[in-house]
């Protein structure tokens, strides 16, 4: 064991360790992925992007469904020194090719599953050959266990920390990545994010982590390369079903678990002999965040669940972190915690701190720093006169230090945990001929939290009625993923613009959350 430094943590270290213990295993199949073998295959991968001419810095693409070897492959661009960017799956050809025209992209990894929408794609920047399918090969594509065949599974000789580069949509309309600082550590050096984060958690070796969401998503690519480094098993997910997430944690002995309130609304709607039958005893720490919780589906949780129940606040730009306990938010409740990353600031528009109690934008101070990948101005609006960041949300810090949120600056909707900025949607619709003026909003939903609406001002001549609305939406979902598209449609004589053409979208969106709590809990 003397090869590892005492801080080094990767799958290598594991594979030496536990080479049989499962790294992953697939929920409803059972099929699971040992250390020896993560190591193997990643490895393999650094050796295909070497081949390439890839160096640290390049950029690669991962446009995968759920799967056990989502990670592994992951790690191996990772272990190259490269910026890796998950693709969501829901996404059509034309948003996926924005993703990689923006990151610039220089290897593609896909599946069958995809194949459908990866044959649409242009990938204009996509070095020809570096195209891959898993399972397959055609239409363009390489298959990727051929190629890999031919590498040997042991490390390459530079390896290197890569990062992520997430992308989350912006107020102009288009998505955005995320640029995290590259480490400069040696290989398998975890940052201080990394560190703090397992720490609070209690991540260690012994942790068997669920996560019933898409892997393209910030928190479950992020936690499950923590899980993969501290040695820990990750158990992933093809859908969310509220009873068979119960019986996974019964089964597997479940320790630690990550959720979004949508899926807590849906596993609290079970009868209640289905919620006494799983023995849930294992669970030590399940974390939800991304999304609005309502304060009752909070409580009625910690009351299912006991005090095991944590929050955070933070954002793919990991720029802060703040956390809370559940016997912290049931004396503070509505709060999402203090920091544990970074320290809170809250400024008026002027950059100035505000008084203790009082609402303003949330910056963070003294955290690790990030850039909008071709983006300088949205990069420069992020942070204010002292160099503090922010994510856009407004809240206020009590007299003991707690974070309150209390609204979302951009007007952002959280619909079952996937950010959706309303830009991008208005910027199309206004496309329409039929459109004369849009707003887009999140509305109460019941299960999701918000859903999406359009509110739409008609061109004179045109009449509302329930097909035009149907239209809208059926336009919208030929050119934009379903989750970003309306759901609804409602059409008033006139939005509320001032003279100078700005949009008082508070006025408009206040009446459909009349007598209801919108504050992000």
């Amino acid at each position: 064991m003397s090869e590892f430094r005492e801080d080094e943590k990767h799958p290598g270290v594991w594979a030496v360790r536990t080479p049989d213990k499962p790294a992953f295993v697939h929920q409803v199949t059972g099929e699971s992925i040992t250390y020896a073998e993560v190591e193997a295959l990643s490895n393999r991968v650094a050796h295909l992007a070497r081949s390439f001419g890839l160096q640290r810095g390049d950029h690669a693409a991962v446009f995968l469904e759920n799967r056990i070897d989502y990670a592994p492959i992951f790690w191996g661009f990772l272990r190259a020194g490269m910026k890796v960017t998950p693709i969501p799956t829901h996404l059509t050809p034309e948003e996926v090719d924005y993703i990689l025209d923006d990151s610039g992209a220089k290897i593609l990894v896909t599946s069958q599953a995809k194949r459908p929408v990866a044959e649409q794609l242009r990938g204009p920047r996509v070095l020809p050959g570096a195209r891959f399918m898993l399972d397959d090969a055609g239409g363009g594509f390489v298959s990727l266990e051929a190629a890999l065949a031919t590498f040997p599974d042991h490390p390459i000789a530079d390896q290197s920390e890569g990062s992520e580069m997430l992308y989350s949509s912006g107020t102009t309309g288009k998505p955005k990545g995320v640029v995290r600082p590259m480490s400069e550590a040696p290989f398998g050096t975890p940052t201080k994010g990394m560190v703090l984060t397992c720490e609070r958690w209690g991540i260690t070796d012994e942790t068997v982590w669920f996560h019933p969401a898409p892997m393209y998503h910030a928190a479950p690519i992020g936690y499950a390369l923590r899980v993969m480094r501290w040695g820990g098993t990750m158990i992933v997910s093809a859908k969310f079903d509220p009873e068979a997430a119960l019986a996974t944690i019964e089964r597997r002995r479940v320790t630690h678990s990550q959720w979004v309130p949508t899926h807590f609304v849906r596993m609290l709607r079970l009868p209640e002999e289905a919620k006494a039958k799983y023995d849930l005893s294992s669970l030590r720490c399940a974390i939800h965040a991304a999304a609005p919780c309502p304060p009752q589906v909070k409580k009625a949780m910690i009351e299912w669940w006991g005090p095991v129940i944590e929050e955070y606040y933070a954002g793919s730009e990991a720029n802060g972190v703040v956390t809370i306990t559940s016997r912290e938010w049931l004396e503070k409740p509505g709060s999402v915690g203090t920091p544990i990353l970074g320290r809170t600031r809250i400024c008026d528009d002027d950059g100035n701190e505000v008084p203790t109690g009082t609402e303003g934008t949330i910056y963070f101070s003294d955290g690790p720093g990030f850039a909008y990948h071709n983006d300088p101005q949205k990069t420069a609006d992020s942070k204010n006169r002292h160099g503090w960041t922010t994510l856009g949300d407004v809240g206020y810090v009590d007299a003991d230090g707690y974070l309150f949120l209390t609204d979302r600056k951009t007007f952002m909707i959280v619909s079952g945990g996937v950010n959706i900025y309303p830009a991008e949607i208005e910027n199309l619709l206004a496309t329409h001929p039929r459109v004369g003026d849009v707003a887009v909003i999140g509305v109460p939903d019941e299960e999701f939290g918000e859903s999406v609406k359009a509110v739409i001002e008609l061109p004179e001549g045109a009449v509302p009625s329930d097909e035009l609305a149907q239209e809208i939406i059926a336009f919208c979902r030929a050119h934009l993923s379903h989750v970003k598209c309306p759901r609804s449609v409602d059409f008033v004589d006139r939005l509320p613009r001032a003279d100078n053409g700005k949009l008082y979208k508070r006025q408009l969106r206040d009446k459909y959350w009349e007598g209801r709590d919108r504050r992000i809990a």
